[in-house]
């Protein structure tokens, strides 16, 4: 198959960092960045030595996607980024303290209470369907929750 019409196999590497990049915009928190750089990196070798074989374009595509995801997750864990909402990524963590209605009895310590649109397994002091309880923390997907005392009615 001839790569003619994109410039050569430099051509085709740099149009896939290209496709890559876009990729990274269209879909961000992805890898695909680094994997453009590689491909870049790639054809910019191809462009300086045309005689590089397929094997070694493919070679060297693995080695500078490994080294620039490397570089990457490194960049990331040294520089993490920044936000007004440290719990954005915890749902867990944003459950703790708000008050939440029993949905199935929680009966010898082990009931569901309703959160949000959904249902949750929950651990606490026994209460009845449609009481208030205030969750405390979250444990392997299981709530523990409290009474509440001034309950809102």
């Amino acid at each position: 198959m001839s790569l003619d019409w994109v410039g050569g196999a430099a051509g085709a590497w740099l149009i896939a960092a290209l496709v890559l990049g876009i990729a990274e915009i269209l879909i961000p928190g992805v890898f695909a960045i680094f994997l453009a750089i590689a491909a870049a990196i790639t054809g910019i070798a191809v462009l300086a030595l045309p005689d590089l074989t397929a094997p070694v374009q493919i070679a060297s595509f693995a080695i500078w996607s490994t080294v620039t995801v490397l570089i990457g997750k490194r960049w990331y864990r040294d520089y993490p980024l920044e936000t007004s909402d440290a719990l954005l990524n915890n749902r867990s963590a944003r459950l703790i303290g708000q008050i939440v209605t029993v949905e199935t009895a929680i009966d010898h310590g082990e009931g569901r209470v309703r959160i949000g649109d959904g249902s949750w397994p929950a651990h606490g002091p026994d209460a009845l369907v449609g009481e208030s309880v205030r969750v405390t923390s979250v444990v392997d997907g299981v709530v523990v929750v409290d009474a509440v005392e001034d309950a809102p009615a």
